[in-house]
């Protein structure tokens, strides 16, 4: 059911309906398009599943870059579930972060963490491994760039306290700067966009804004449990 906050949002913006409908339109008929392939079949569904903001636009996507794009996310959630996991001893989630870039070339790894659906991706990893498997080379490489980059980079802030506005930006690079500069890669090898000069300080912005936005909205969510 809509909140009355988002309608009278809408009422007060009614250029935006036709289009919103059009939106929803095109994700329910893309939901609806399962891949056959068992692999990707639980990456489509899971990714609608553990996305918060990415599902919608990554299922209007072609084919190819949107399989693509799907296990690139997914790789990069089982990343950060390994992070976002308290109950790991340091000793064992530093090596997994580190190495994760390796993993995701064995169909055969998985490690059990997480809660709900992040732990459902974590159990059965293997899908996401053979769907990226299977991806053309190009794909596999700037996949495995960004996981190798995001993991050392999370490595450094496990058990290190975020002091300045410096620490504050490294962090949001590492945990979502280096997405964008991992889709902008994609879309480059994809032969579909061509980059502008200033497209890593763009992609790297982007993707600090919308962590930054997350930990707010978080941080707000925890303020109103106390």
């Amino acid at each position: 059911m809509m909140k009355m906050g988002s309608l009278s949002t809408i009422l007060r913006h009614p250029d935006e309906i036709y289009p919103l409908l059009k939106l929803k339109k095109a994700i329910t008929k893309a939901e609806k398009q399962i891949p056959l392939d068992p692999h990707l079949a639980f990456c489509c569904s899971t990714l609608i599943k553990v996305s918060r903001t990415f599902s919608f636009v990554i299922q209007q996507l072609g084919t190819e870059l949107r399989n693509t794009v799907c296990v690139f996310y997914l790789i990069l959630r089982a990343l950060d579930t390994v992070e976002d996991d308290t109950s790991i001893p340091m000793e064992i989630k530093l090596p997994i972060l580190i190495d994760f870039h390796r993993h995701i070339y064995d169909p055969d790894w998985h490690f059990s963490c997480g809660t709900k659906e992040y732990k459902v991706l974590m159990d059965q990893f293997h899908h996401v491994s053979a769907a990226f498997l299977q991806l053309e080379k190009r794909y596999q490489e700037v996949i495995e760039d960004t996981t190798k980059k995001m993991g050392a980079g999370m490595a450094k802030f496990i058990g290190k306290e975020v002091e300045t506005v410096d620490d504050y930006d490294e962090y949001c690079h590492h945990a979502a700067g280096l997405v964008g500069l991992g889709l902008s890669k994609l879309f480059l090898a994809s032969e579909l966009e061509i980059l502008t000069p200033d497209w890593e300080q763009i992609s790297n912005s982007s993707g600090l804004f919308m962590q930054k936005t997350n930990i707010i909205r978080d941080y707000l969510e925890d303020i109103n449990e106390i």
